[in-house]
């Protein structure tokens, strides 16, 4: 029997997140379609609507079905806009542990919200689900998401040489990165306690 995350909702000051909904098909096609996006992702380089709508209906919730992980979307608590996205994704059930990724859009970038938001996941994943290890893989050169893992309190492990691709301008094509590989135990947590 495969093991799955719960259907849940996180909620933190100012963030609620929980799975995407068809009216989030329009803000998960502006996001995606962000440079930044694009640069530090595997996101389809034309991504449209049917993309998001795809995604939405059955590349996310197929994430949690199959016990890979789980995508949440990450709201504003008083407007609702659509900030970004969390995703949880090679979950290991017997160790305990998972991977997160982070996105935010252009407008909500320097608020805190993508710590934030990986910090509350964090909570829920280590209280909650009694999981042991978080990781976060960031591309050398993606200094903000370096950033975030340091504001959350992970740990940096090492380096994994060439590991990844960033993706430039058309005319700089893509490029090799090193990709920084970070970790966050349930312990590491002290003093980074939620206050909401």
């Amino acid at each position: 029997m495969t093991s799955t995350f719960p259907d849940i909702s996180i909620s933190t000051d100012r963030l609620v997140l929980r799975a995407f909904e068809p009216e989030d098909v329009p803000a998960l096609t502006d996001l995606m379609g962000d440079e930044l996006v694009r640069t530090w992702t595997t996101v389809p380089l034309s991504y449209t609507a049917e993309d998001a709508r795809s995604w939405i209906a059955l590349g996310a919730p197929a994430e949690r079905a199959q016990g890979r992980g789980i995508v949440l979307a990450v709201h504003e608590f008083l407007t609702q806009r659509l900030v970004g996205w969390v995703r949880l994704r090679r979950t290991d059930w017997r160790l305990r542990c998972t991977e997160a990724t982070v996105v935010t859009g252009p407008w909500a970038r320097g608020e805190g919200y993508a710590a934030e938001a990986l910090l509350g996941v964090a909570h829920w994943l280590f209280e909650d689900q009694k999981f042991e290890r978080l990781e976060l893989r960031t591309a050398a050169g993606n200094t903000a998401a370096q950033q975030v893992a340091q504001k959350i309190g992970c740990i940096s492990e090492g380096v994994l040489r060439s590991a990844w691709i960033v993706r430039g301008t058309e005319a700089a094509g893509q490029q090799r990165s090193d990709l920084i590989l970070w970790s966050l135990l349930p312990e590491d947590l002290d003093g980074l306690a939620p206050n909401w």
